[in-house]
């Protein structure tokens, strides 16, 4: 008797194929017949759009009164000091000593040397010292309109010297503060659209710092001396305080070469302009210049450089929209943990893992279940919220940065990411606890409290706030990030102003490494155990 090789039945190879997808389309039948929790993540969305709409800021700006002028490439940029200067045609240069850099900040007016606005010593006044990032030297300009072209060699208070180009480029020269001790020498020459500039201790051996190229200069430029100083800011245990500040070069052996130009100047050959219209902008000496002989002091305030949001800038950016992100979250983790907790309370659990005895594709459907519902409706609530929430700020005369729509892009759909792998977290936590409050209260301690202990009522030093948003899963919100960092911009790049220690999606990247690790944790414990 001979035996056949036996065929396996059609049924048994197709149900083998679609065995993860009968899991899944079980795990969604699930959750979408358990009304509570499709109401809940209804609510959750609703909560999302609701701050974000509902009664917010209000500011006395409005999209055309706020708004700083556009550089070269379009970006918006802070341009203002005050600017001593004269004409130079064609190809040239311009040559200076800086003998020394003062100024003055802020002062609560308790400090000695502190000046209240009557000189009084009450109230907010100032005091000398220097901004890190004050700066005088000189520059060549496109002109006298804000916005325009410029390539310029400066001191600064804290930064030594330095080459900036068209607000957002920065290179440095030599270390160190100015001194009558220790002077420093600068240099810019320039050569059609590119302009270069050098540094010098002595005024005998130069180095080269940097080059620009300024495309489309015209043949006739304005070149001289320019001094300010931005916003001063000190960290405080609950915040930032500070005002606007002032800088005061001193300079001599200037001399501007050029086609119609003398190598010396002469005294009366050159303009004060204040651009920008500050004014001073501080108690203190006004905003102008004086000249004895071949020696000039300047003294300016405001910045040169790109514009920032937060207490040394203006306005707001997108991420205040979705501001509720954090309480839609608390929704979210609700429902995913008791996506699976429900059922170990219940009981379920055993007829779920009887029905499909590989464990391990249980939790992956549920992942996946959760997860897509999550992104769904965070992508609904966030495209919503941003779209009509910035909007509404700014009726309300707060200025909103704009941004690039693909910047605007990653933001809704970054923020629906966020909620759908901290949904899964959510999960994994409810899996490895398997009850409800413990899981919950879990994830909200990972995830929730330390974006509420850093941003949304900052209670911490930046230090620890930024230490908790870059290795807690709340690094996530990251994503909501829509402006860059400058680091040659005096401002306080803290996650309350929409900044974040880490780029967008390395802290997503958090989030997604803890949600992985916790699933992984998950499956195997969900392997080994009783149901």
């Amino acid at each position: 008797m001979t035996t056949g090789t036996s065929t396996p039945n059609h049924s048994e190879i197709s149900t083998a194929r679609d065995s993860f997808a009968l899991v899944l389309r079980a795990e969604w039948t699930k959750f979408r017949t358990v009304r509570g929790w499709v109401i809940a993540m209804m609510i959750a969305a609703l909560v999302i759009v609701a701050f974000g709409l509902g009664p917010g800021m209000h500011g006395s700006c409005n999209v055309s009164a706020c708004s700083f002028p556009a550089g070269p490439g379009g970006e918006l940029v802070s341009d203002s000091f005050y600017f001593v200067h004269r004409a130079l045609r064609g190809n040239g240069g311009i040559t200076v000593r800086v003998t020394s850099l003062t100024g003055l900040i802020p002062s609560s007016g308790q400090e000695p040397g502190g000046r209240g606005p009557g000189g009084q010593g009450q109230g907010p006044g100032t005091r000398p010292g220097l901004a890190p990032w004050a700066k005088a030297g000189i520059i060549i300009k496109q002109g006298t309109r804000q916005g325009s072209a410029y390539a310029a060699m400066m001191v600064t208070g804290s930064h030594g010297v330095r080459m900036q180009s068209n607000y957002t480029q920065d290179t440095p020269g030599l270390r160190g503060a100015v001194a009558a001790a220790s002077p420093r020498w600068l240099r810019l020459t320039r050569s059609g659209d590119t302009i270069t500039g050098y540094d010098s201790a002595d005024g005998t051996r130069w180095t080269r710092v940097g080059t620009a190229r300024l495309d489309g200069l015209p043949a006739t430029v304005q070149a001289g001396l320019f001094a300010t100083s931005p916003q001063y800011t000190s960290s405080l245990f609950l915040g930032v305080s500070g005002g606007p500040s002032q800088a005061t070069g001193a300079f001599d052996h200037l001399r501007l070469q050029g086609s119609g130009v003398a190598a010396t100047v002469p005294g009366g050959a050159w303009t004060g302009t204040d651009i920008g219209g500050s004014g001073g902008g501080v108690p203190g000496p006004s905003a102008g210049f004086r000249q004895a002989g071949g020696e000039f002091t300047v003294t300016g305030t405001g910045d040169i450089g790109p514009a920032v949001s937060g207490p040394a800038g203006l306005g707001t950016t997108v991420a205040q929209t979705l501001i509720g992100t954090f309480a839609g979250l608390i929704a979210v983790v609700v429902v995913a943990t008791m996506f699976i907790t429900a059922e170990y309370r219940r009981g379920l659990i055993r007829t779920t893992l009887a029905a499909s005895p590989h464990r391990g594709r249980v939790l992956a459907a549920k992942a996946i279940v959760v997860g897509a519902v999550t992104f769904a409706a965070g992508l609904a609530a966030a495209a919503i919220v941003v779209t009509l929430g910035v909007r509404i700020l700014r009726d309300n005369g707060v200025y909103v940065w704009p941004v690039t729509p693909l910047t605007m892009l990653r933001v809704v759909v970054g923020t629906a990411a966020l909620l759908a792998v901290a949904a899964v977290l959510a999960l994994a936590i409810g899996t490895i606890l398997r009850r409800s409050a413990a899981a919950i209260t879990t994830v909200i301690v990972v995830i929730v409290l330390p974006y509420i202990l850093a941003v949304a009522v900052p209670v911490l030093p930046a230090g620890a706030a930024s230490w908790l948003l870059r290795i807690t899963p709340a690094a996530a919100f990251a994503v909501q990030q829509s402006l860059p960092q400058y680091p040659q911009v005096d401002n306080t790049y803290t996650a309350v102003f929409g900044y974040y220690p880490l780029a967008p999606w390395a802290g997503f990247a958090v989030l997604c490494a803890w949600a992985a690790i916790a699933l992984a944790l998950a499956a195997v414990l969900l392997r080994r155990r009783d149901a």
